[in-house]
């Protein structure tokens, strides 16, 4: 990486000594010269001027590697953005869930077929709730029907709520329970809603298939294979260690500033197999490229994994902790949202992993913030074929 950026900037050396021997030749001032834009600079600028205090992308392929940033790493702050720095990749986590359970499956150790209460007796069950008619799959494509846990947790939806429960620790036990109190949006496999508590239920399946838990699982499997070393499942932990921007959310609330409160730190127990993960731009890419390439899962699973159906809360459609998009370039590609208190992401790889993009701004944006990020997303998979 440090040769390509080195060779970049004597590329760009040399480039600006020929503007200047030009001008000398010509009689023109140096300034004259047109200058080349970055396509991926102005696509981060962007979204940066959409509101977002920082933003920072990278776009990878087997023969390139590309990064821009913009803004700063925290309010009142001259502090560019980090390189690569660690950020919470919210639901993007899901994707990596999604992955250790069809491991599973491929080395058949469960099916996508089994029912919640064959791995999880008495869990999913009150109020309506009825894990003996809900399968694996269900969880996975959000077609169960379970409710969204997320609302229940006072951290996550107001300044107050943060503020006394940012270092509360959640088990998926009782996280589980929460959503149990609610009634289903609908029975299983008639409808489709998003919701995290599939996933959490997900990770304790993992747990109780594999022997061991979900973290463990995630990084024996995923993490230490591919060398993300960046990549962590922080547990109860509330810090991101390393080079890192601060996060800001107004929890949906217009707070007279552009930034709201600052919720850098969090106990992200309440996201075990949904959107506790940290990670980088730099091992996004990797992760997805790789898992897009066919280098976590056999034919059969990928397969799974990427055959999706109308996911209408998106506007998209979603397969096993995969979405896919449409390309503006024709074609689709797959990928994840994610988001988690000031933290947002959108990360796309092409239908075989041969190209590459994440992106994600600091504190919350708003709808054009979220249309430049998945322009820049499109533009940058659409630069080559896959």
């Amino acid at each position: 990486m440090h040769v390509l950026a080195r060779r970049r900037r004597d590329l760009l050396a040399l480039s600006g000594l020929a503007a200047v021997l030009l001008a000398a030749s010509t009689g023109l001032p140096a300034a004259a010269k047109p200058q080349r834009t970055d396509p991926l600079q102005q696509q981060v600028d962007a979204i940066h001027d959409t509101g977002t205090v920082g933003v920072s992308a990278e776009v990878t392929s087997p023969v390139t590697h590309d990064s821009a940033r913009a803004g700063t790493a925290g309010t009142g702050t001259r502090r560019p953005m980090p390189r690569n720095g660690g950020f919470r990749i919210g639901s993007a986590t899901k994707t990596f869930t999604a992955t250790v359970v069809l491991q599973l499956v491929g080395e058949g150790r469960m099916s996508l077929e089994d029912t919640v209460e064959q791995w999880l007796p008495g869990v999913v069950r009150g109020n309506g709730n009825d894990g003996s008619r809900i399968t694996v799959r269900q969880l996975l494509q959000h077609t169960s029907g379970i409710r969204d846990v997320g609302p229940e947790i006072p951290a996550l939806n107001s300044a107050d709520g943060y503020r006394a429960e940012r270092f509360r620790t959640y088990t998926p036990e009782e996280l589980v329970g929460m959503a149990m109190r609610l009634t289903p949006r609908f029975d299983p496999g008639k409808g489709w809603s998003y919701s995290n508590t599939n996933y959490i239920l997900a990770a304790m399946i993992i747990r109780k298939v594999g022997g061991r838990s979900w973290a463990r699982e995630v990084k024996d499997r995923v993490i230490r294979p591919l060398g993300l070393r960046d990549t962590s499942t922080p547990g109860s932990f509330p810090f991101i260690l390393g080079p890192h921007a601060r996060a800001y959310t107004a929890f949906g609330t217009d707070t007279g500033t552009s930034t709201g409160t600052d919720v850098t730190a969090l106990n992200s127990s309440m996201g075990v197999g949904a959107g506790s993960i940290i990670s980088t731009t730099h091992d996004l890419n990797r992760f997805y490229a790789a898992l897009l390439g066919g280098r976590l899962l056999a034919p059969a699973q990928l397969d799974e994994m990427t055959t999706t159906g109308p996911a209408p809360e998106l506007g998209v459609n979603y397969g096993l902790g995969l979405a896919e998009i449409p390309l503006s370039c024709g074609g689709s590609y797959f990928g994840h949202r994610g988001e988690l208190l000031g933290y947002v992401t959108w990360a796309g790889a092409t239908r075989h992993g041969t190209r590459t993009a994440v992106v994600y701004g600091t504190s919350d944006g708003n709808r054009d913030t979220q249309q430049a990020m998945t322009t820049l997303v499109d533009q940058q998979l659409c630069r080559t074929s896959s």
